[in-house]
């Protein structure tokens, strides 16, 4: 049996055991949780090692990569600049970025970039891991690239360009890298161990990640556990959008390097614990621990409108996404209807729901093969509902 450790709040122990059954039954090595509930922490749990391949215990404040759960901080910058009145999301990106108009690129709008309508899920030429975390090469790719569709008119998953779309926008825009930003103006105010380009003084922090088998039914918490032939075909394909999006960086980066996890790559590399990620989202729809609001409620609103829905021309399955936002949906359950988050391929999940208020935060060191809907994540969020049906 794991020694689980940290509290429940009282009706919730549900989710201390649905996390304990996550080690016994799906294959857990490391992992935390965390779920705040109108403000207030009501599960605060860890367990297991630092490392997936260790033995050193997972601490209280051990952080992980959460892969494309980075995604859901990054789209809070734009829209908190439009919120404070510095980005139109109606206008042209190159309003921005000047040199992002080429290529039959002039109306990709700076909504569309966030609700991966831009037409710009790959590269013609893959970018090194090097040239990747450079901060000159990635927009520079996009800036030449021609889209893969007529921007807006159709959607599909912008796994990791999404890096050098966001980040160089809100470069363009602020004069700061997107880490930066969110490190000033996000991460410090509200106190959270959250960072997209992790400071060497933090390194130690960082458990290893590393690949781990996904548990078969029953113990896969009701989700598909084979893929449909088509979305397998898609990932086998070489010449496919789906596996040239997921390719977009060749080879695969070494997620544990040093030098990537202080690349602030806001598709994917962004490091946090799961107490990190649910204050942020609590953040997005209240107030947690006396802190301040971010999303005004308008803001709130247009963040969780769905602005895409559909056969995703990348993922191959039907996605729904706001702005920036995954959209509670069969490819990515959240809690409810209207709940909006990002979950990372292979584990992570971070979300809000404000209807309940619940704010939700989930990290892993175990990445098993999935794209956005993880048993062991969804065993959890299950028991959270469970809670709170009473």
């Amino acid at each position: 049996m794991v020694d689980v450790q940290g509290t429940v709040a009282d009706g919730f122990e549900p989710v201390r055991d649905a996390f304990a059954d996550n080690f016994a039954r799906r294959g857990e090595r490391g992992a935390a949780v965390a779920v705040y509930r109108d403000g207030r922490r009501v599960v605060d749990l860890w367990a297991g090692t630092k490392d997936a391949d260790g033995d050193q215990p997972w601490a209280r404040g051990t952080a992980q990569v959460v892969r494309s759960a980075t995604k859901g901080v990054a789209a809070a910058v734009p829209l908190l600049l439009h919120q404070r009145g510095q980005v139109d999301l109606d206008a042209p990106v190159g309003t921005y970025w000047p040199e992002f108009k080429a290529a039959g690129k002039e109306r990709v709008l700076v909504r569309h970039l966030l609700s991966h309508r831009a037409g710009l899920p790959a590269l013609d030429t893959p970018l090194t891991p090097a040239e990747a975390i450079d901060g000159v090469s990635g927009p520079a790719a996009l800036a030449a690239q021609a889209p893969a569709w007529e921007p807006g008119t159709d959607h599909g998953y912008h796994a990791q360009t999404y890096s050098w779309l966001i980040g160089e926008l809100v470069k363009r825009v602020t004069g700061r890298s997107i880490g930066t930003w969110v490190a000033e103006e996000i991460a410090g105010p509200l106190g959270l161990d959250l960072w997209l380009g992790l400071p060497e003084a933090e390194q130690d922090r960082v458990g290893r990640i590393a690949d781990i088998e996904a548990p078969a039914a029953p113990a896969a918490a009701g989700l598909r556990v084979r893929a449909k032939a088509s979305v397998t075909d898609a990932y086998a394909d070489p010449a496919s959008l789906t596996r040239r999006a997921f390719a977009a960086i060749s080879p695969h980066a070494d997620e544990n390097d040093p030098a990537y996890r202080a690349a602030e790559l806001p598709a994917s590399a962004g490091i946090a614990t799961a107490d990190a990620l649910a204050r942020f989202y609590g953040s997005l729809i209240g107030v947690v621990d006396g802190g301040r609001r971010l999303f005004a409620p308008a803001t709130l609103t247009m963040a969780r409108t769905e602005e895409s829905a559909g056969p995703d021309r990348v993922l191959v399955v039907n996605t729904r996404f706001g702005l920036g936002y995954m959209l509670h949906g069969p490819a990515s359950p959240l809690l409810a209807p209207g709940s909006f988050g990002h979950p990372g391929r292979g584990g992570s999940l971070a979300f809000a729901d404000p209807e309940s208020g619940v704010s939700f935060g989930y990290v892993t060191n175990g990445m098993q093969k999935n794209v956005t809907a993880d048993p062991r994540a969804q065993a959890l969020v299950r028991a959270v509902a469970r809670t709170l049906a009473g």
